[in-house]
């Protein structure tokens, strides 16, 4: 088995990131939310617990059971963690009432500690919470301070049992990834040993185990998640997958026919289907955009099981899940509030009989693109940008009608084709254009006009868990933006998104 640290979810903005620093260092880790804690199996090397936005001192605080887990294996309390692990074990946690959000600098009281060694004296750390621990537990002594937090840090004498109240997992933290190296590795004990090479062994092997003989149908889109989890699939089950490309009427523009055309040199048996009728029809008078989701899904499901009738057989669905539409899909008391639902995260209808397959389930997108790489993907595919599932559906705000989504694939390809023409594609982790629900007043010729408003969106990230708006050359944008008004019939203003992710999210549905 896998060796993994267990991370357990409060609720907090930064959890996914504690999952993210461990990746950077090769060590496999799972979020889970803190009532729903998994079997402690031998392969769970050591347990983090997370921030969050509640307070011990609530009515009803999350409390998880560390029965099996507290004095039993190297565990680390984060902010909420530390204050859980100090106010229910014997100790006290009050209100704050100096300063204990943003930039802070440590002073390490003990420096044979395990978790500081060879972090500096006065390393900056980042605080964030309004409420402080105002007495530890007999048996735990204080390893770090800063000049508002006494107990910026303690541990649990007899114990492998640490606990901080700042963020190593944020870069705010100069040496977090230094202090979370000295968990897994100096307490904790991991190798090390997550590669996109061990990952494709592992699964690989895991796939013949789990489907044998069975055949599965896979939904390709054109896009890294999809392609990397088809060629996963192929190598474990050969010609019993069958890929299906589905044309919804919400791709980009050519993009039906030139991914189809870029999926004959893999090897794949892809099969085209033009569905775009059906997918107009459920999203007509439809503007809200969960229930936008929701109908795109559901038909997806409606083609795949028509499908999988031609293929009477098959038993499977394969499907380009990763790890962030995994994490973003769970809603339960107190862990990462659901944002949106996602297509291909939450099972089939009973009715049909296909059971569900996600070989990249447990994948930041990087570490797709890294498995990619791996297994030889073609690079036209492995850079492209990431793209929503639902489509231009969530990038035309409002009912979707085929008009709105041809003017939006006009666009869209004027600024994606520019982005590649000027060497900027490779900068950017996602760019797109969006149809907006309002139009403008213009003047084109001596012609007053009354138009449709587009908005140009470009991020940089490394995961999509958080994103920045990405800095694209005035020069660029002033010809993109003329481009479109004057070869996109319907368009006469054209704005350009500078929000980032939080508080915005990448795509504006």
């Amino acid at each position: 088995m896998q060796e993994q640290i267990l991370i357990l979810d409060f609720g907090s903005q930064y959890t996914q990131l504690i999952a993210r620093r461990l990746r950077e260092l090769n060590v496999y880790c799972e979020i889970h939310p803190y009532n729903k804690i998994p079997e402690i199996t031998s392969n769970i090397k050591g347990v983090i617990l997370s921030g969050s936005p509640h307070s011990v001192r609530e009515e009803n605080p999350p409390k998880p059971d560390l029965s099996n887990i507290k004095g039993k294996m190297p565990l680390l309390g984060v902010c909420y963690g530390a204050q859980f692990l100090a106010h229910f074990y014997g100790g006290e946690v009050g209100k704050s009432n100096s300063r204990e959000y943003g930039r802070a600098h440590l002073e390490i009281k003990d420096t044979s500690d395990k978790l500081f060694i060879d972090l500096a004296q006065d390393s900056q750390v980042w605080m964030s919470h309004a409420d402080t621990i105002l007495k530890l537990p007999a048996n735990c002594k204080i390893t770090a301070s800063t000049y508002d937090v006494k107990y910026a840090a303690y541990t649990v004498e007899g114990e492998e049992t640490y606990c901080i109240q700042f963020h190593p997992e944020v870069y705010h933290t100069k040496e977090g990834s230094k202090l979370l190296k000295n968990f897994v590795f100096g307490i904790c004990k991991c190798k090390g040993d997550w590669t996109p090479a061990s990952f494709i062994e592992t699964s690989i092997s895991s796939l013949k185990a789990q489907l044998g003989n069975d055949k599965v149908i896979l939904g390709l889109s054109g896009g890294v998640d999809s392609s990397v989890a088809a060629m996963l699939l192929h190598k474990a089950i050969g010609k019993n997958l069958h890929c299906i490309f589905v044309d919804n009427g919400l791709l980009r523009k050519n993009e039906f026919e030139n991914v189809l055309e870029s999926y004959k040199h893999m090897g794949l048996n892809v099969k085209g289907v033009n569905a775009k009728n059906e997918f107009y029809s459920a999203l007509s008078g439809v503007s809200d955009p969960e229930k936008k989701r929701k109908a795109i899904g559901k038909v997806f499901i409606d083609v795949f099981d028509q499908e999988s009738k031609v293929d009477s057989d098959a038993k499977w669905l394969g499907q380009g899940t990763i790890y962030p539409d995994v994490i973003e899909s769970v809603s339960v008391k107190g862990p990462s509030a659901t944002i949106k639902s996602h297509h291909n995260v939450g099972g089939l209808p009973d009715f049909m009989k296909l059971k569900v397959v996600e070989p990249l389930r447990s994948l930041f997108k990087d570490e797709v693109r890294r498995v990619g790489k791996e297994l030889g993907l073609d690079e036209n595919i492995l850079n492209r940008h990431p793209f929503p599932g639902p489509g231009l559906a969530i990038r035309c705000l409002g009912e979707i009608t085929e008009e709105k989504v041809k003017i939006l694939q006009e666009v869209d390809s004027i600024f994606i084709d520019g982005l590649k023409a000027h060497g900027l594609y490779n900068e950017v982790w996602q760019a797109g254009a969006i149809f907006l629900p309002i139009q403008s007043v213009g003047v084109m010729g001596d012609e007053r006009t009354y138009e449709n408003v587009v908005a140009l969106r470009a991020v940089t990230s490394t995961d999509g868990m958080t994103a920045d708006w990405c800095h694209l050359p005035y020069d660029f944008l002033a010809k993109v933006s003329n481009d479109i008004i004057n070869k996109v019939k319907g368009v006469n203003r054209v704005v350009y998104d500078i929000s980032s992710k939080p508080p915005a999210t990448i795509e504006w549905e």
